[in-house]
């Protein structure tokens, strides 16, 4: 594809690689001449903007010249004292000069602007080269096989690499070595190269075709490799380009015939040695591999010959080519549309000879006809595959189980390539690493299945209430650590803050130790009665009720008979005669009914009492009728075991008491639906603090699902560590209620909790708490991928959390393995 044009007949140059932005030099091209038959010459400076779309490009400078020139270069030295980048202008001229010059100072239009020039060459300079290792080291090659080798730091004296070849002959080509820097190579018309090796001043080798055909007009050395090299001919009757092989110097190594005519120029790219440029006699520019001799590209041309190319060192996939034509262009080697001559180009060419004939007859001239060729209309395509500044040195992608796949290239030789030394020289590793990021995650986790595969969860809940950093935490652990514990409502109690030796000491203080005691131990052997059956229970109520109107038998024991006196039966029309009519008859409610009327209330229940249940049940309900005690809802609950009144209307504040009153009186077969009675309350809850307390009460439920509902609402269980705290809970309580059951919401935190071990590397871990009862698309296809990753058949797992399957994979496991 092209990108810009300039309509010049000179040699090019790109600045290099470490100047920006990326300006293009043209000087004059020796023994051509333009359209206009001009005789100047000059060093123009464009820039290459590529965000403009004209085909134009921007002329940053203009520097007239007394000199044409056979070979322009630009290097990096620098020369300027002012430490600036922009590199030293080499050129070699017509009458054996070697110029350099100060591209910056040209670009600011200052006058003064050649560093050094030395006319020592026999001849126009043709052969330019600058050593890549050493910067300031530059090679000139010109006639009677004259090479110089010169000091940009000390211009005045150059140094040869030694005696000059024999027979004296024309220097066409120079290059150094890309790989060892004193070893310099030359080449003339003859097909002859000469390798130099400067450390000892003489040449080492010599190359040449048999054929004698061989008619040099090129040559490059390989970018990598440094025994190789190529050498193009001009003979239209061997369009061939050599790839030698100094370690096998007796024969090219390959040979490629693409061009039908003679090659004019080639050009090897450094960013990829795939890439090797060639223009030929027959209007071609061609790009192929010189490792397999395929033409990977062909750049659009306009039938014109190209006679010297050069890649762009800032931009690899852009080239500049100058043709005899008098246009340079610049192509990019990523496709795109095709390029033809157009009219107002040729129109531009026939303006230049004016409107008569140049030569004297006096006649108008036609216009200039081109010969028409065949629309095309065919999009280039571009390079078969990505060249090599494309393509990722280095690269990496996670895969399923935290492994880590990275390839990086590695330059080396071996010995396979030693034998074949057009392979390509780089290797590719590929390693395969377990990365795991989340270590304190799988160290908690792998703890968790031991405490579950050893049973100790008393030492575990102990070990988690130490390290609590929260009082609720706290809470929460010395919850789960009562379930393995005997006398587990008991324990419950005491957590709650209702410990009994507690209670006996404040009862003490208040109404003297004898009595108190007394009535601790009474209490004590009622509340273990009430347990052990319903007749035990019905006699712990009537005591209780008893004791709540002591204080009414106390006011009326005054009007009583001392012990020893006579008993008086007195049958009169007052209260107490009524009384004692109704009990006369066994009448016991009516007698139980003028009670509650005098208000005498300890009388009424021991008659009540005598009158049967159903009578001390209506009496006790009066009773309640007429209190207005601050515990008369309590007493009344003891009384009519009516809890789930108590804990649906109780003050959430008090949650704590209505859970110990739960714990001391209800039945099993009632105790979890009242806690998680309770826990809903507080759930619903505004308060975040009796949200989180809810936990509690599910723990003392037993309800996993529920408590991982309450759990998530109050925590955010998407980090790994808080995902962590959850089932260590979980796990913990499962298997204190000894139960397998697991819902919707537990089976998507144990399918999170697995997929975060699988990524891990945790793979036997992840399948042993993976749910295996859930039949969502997401578990399936984790199941499946855990049985295939490591190799197992039935995807039938473990239950979760129940044991431990196997072991996790060591953490940073690394392997390795090469393809070349």
């Amino acid at each position: 594809m092209k990108l810009k044009e300039i309509d010049r007949t000179a040699m090019q140059a790109w600045s290099h690689s470490q100047y920006h932005p990326i300006y293009l030099a043209t000087g004059t091209s020796a023994q051509q001449l333009d359209a206009t038959f001009s005789t100047n010459a000059s060093l123009e400076i464009f820039e290459l903007d590529l965000a403009d779309p004209s085909m134009d490009m921007k002329s940053c400078a203009t520097f007239s010249s007394t000199h044409r020139y056979h070979k322009l270069i630009w290097g990096p030295h620098r020369t300027a004292s002012n430490g600036s980048a922009s590199g030293v202008l080499i050129a070699g001229g017509e009458n054996g000069n070697v110029i350099l010059y100060d591209p910056a100072k040209i670009i600011e239009g200052d006058r003064e602007v050649v560093i050094a020039q030395q006319d020592k060459h026999t001849g126009p300079v043709r052969a330019l080269d600058v050593n890549s290792f050493q910067t300031n080291l530059v090679a000139s090659g010109a006639n009677e096989s004259e090479i110089y080798i010169w000091d940009l730091n000390n211009f005045a004296v150059p140094m040869t690499p030694g005696a000059k070849s024999q027979p004296l002959e024309d220097i066409g080509c120079i290059a150094w070595n890309r790989q060892v820097q004193h070893i310099l190579a030359s080449a003339s018309p003859s097909g002859r190269a000469t390798v130099w090796d400067l450390r000892k001043n003489e040449p080492i080798l010599k190359v040449s075709d048999h054929s004698n055909r061989m008619h040099c007009s090129g040559m490059a050395w390989h970018p990598d490799v440094a025994t190789q090299m190529v050498l193009s001919s001009e003979d239209d009757r061997l369009p061939v380009i050599q790839m030698w092989d100094l370690r096998f110097a007796s024969s090219p190594l390959r040979v490629i015939e693409s061009h039908t005519r003679g090659i004019l120029a080639i050009a090897w790219s450094l960013a990829d040695p795939e890439l090797l440029l060639s223009s030929g006699k027959d209007s071609r520019i061609l790009c192929s591999n010189p490792n397999t001799g395929e033409v990977l590209y062909e750049l659009p041309t306009n039938m014109q010959w190209c006679f010297d190319m050069q890649w762009c060192p800032r931009n690899p996939a852009v080239l500049s080519a100058a043709s005899f034509d008098g246009r340079i262009s610049i192509y990019s080697i990523m496709g795109g549309n095709n390029d033809s001559l157009s009219q107002k180009q040729a129109d531009k060419l026939s303006s230049s000879f004016g409107n008569l004939d140049p030569f004297g007859t006096g006649h108008p001239l036609p216009p200039l006809q081109l010969p028409q060729q065949p629309t095309q209309q065919n999009t280039i395509v571009p390079l078969k595959k990505p060249p090599k500044w494309m393509r990722c040195p280095v690269g990496a992608s996670f895969s399923f189980g935290g492994k880590l796949v990275t390839f990086e290239t590695v330059n080396t030789q071996t010995a396979q390539q030693q034998q074949h030394p057009e392979a390509e020289p780089h290797h590719f590793h590929v390693y395969v690493s377990q990365v795991v990021t989340e270590k304190e995650f799988l160290t908690r986790s792998n703890q968790l299945q031991d405490v579950v595969s050893t049973g100790t969860f008393i030492d575990y809940c102990q070990k988690k209430v130490e390290d609590a950093k929260t009082d609720f935490e706290k809470d929460v652990w010395s919850f789960l650590k009562v379930n393995f514990e005997e006398d587990t409502r008991g324990k419950y109690l005491e957590l709650l803050g209702f410990r009994k030796d507690d209670l006996s000491s404040k009862i003490a203080s208040v109404m003297g130790n004898e009595y108190a005691t007394d009535g601790d131990h009474e209490a004590e052997k009622d509340s273990d009665q009430a347990i052990a059956s319903d007749e035990e229970e019905r006699q712990h109520s009537e005591d209780n009720f008893l004791a709540e109107v002591s204080k009414d038998d106390k006011r009326q024991s005054s009007g009583s008979n001392s012990p020893g006196e006579s008993l008086n039966i007195l049958v009169s029309g007052d209260v107490d005669g009524l009384i004692t009519q109704a009990l006369l008859t066994g009448n016991f409610e009516s007698a139980v009914n003028l009670c509650l009327h005098d208000n005498r209330m300890a009388d009424a229940v021991i008659l009540a009492i005598a009158g049967g249940p159903e009578l001390l049940a209506k009496t006790q309900r009066k009773y309640f009728a007429k209190s207005q005690s601050k515990i008369t809802r309590l007493i009344t609950a003891v009384v009519t075991k009516n809890w789930n009144e108590i804990v649906q209307s109780c003050d959430l504040k008090n949650w704590r008491e209505a859970l110990a009153a739960v714990l001391t009186y209800t039945k099993p077969d009632e105790f979890s639906s009242l806690c998680d009675l309770l826990g809903s309350r507080l759930e619903n809850e505004g308060d975040i603090a009796l949200q989180t307390q809810a936990c509690l009460c599910y723990i003392c439920a037993g309800n996993v699902e529920k408590l991982v509902s309450c759990w998530t609402k109050a925590h955010d269980s998407n980090c790994s560590l808080a995902l962590q705290d959850l089932i260590e809970k979980v796990v913990i309580l499962r298997k204190a209620v000894e139960t397998n059951d697991m819902g919707t919401i537990l089976s998507q935190k144990m399918s999170q909790y697995a997929n975060v071990l699988a990524a891990q590397g945790s793979l036997a871990a992840a399948m042993a708490f993976l749910p295996t009862d859930a039949h969502q698309g997401d578990v399936v296809q984790l199941r499946e991928r855990l049985c295939r990753a490591q190799g197992q058949v039935n995807i039938i797992a473990p239950a979760a959390g129940v044991t431990r399957s196997g072991s996790t994979q060591q953490h940073g496991a690394k392997t390795c393995a090469a393809w070349d």
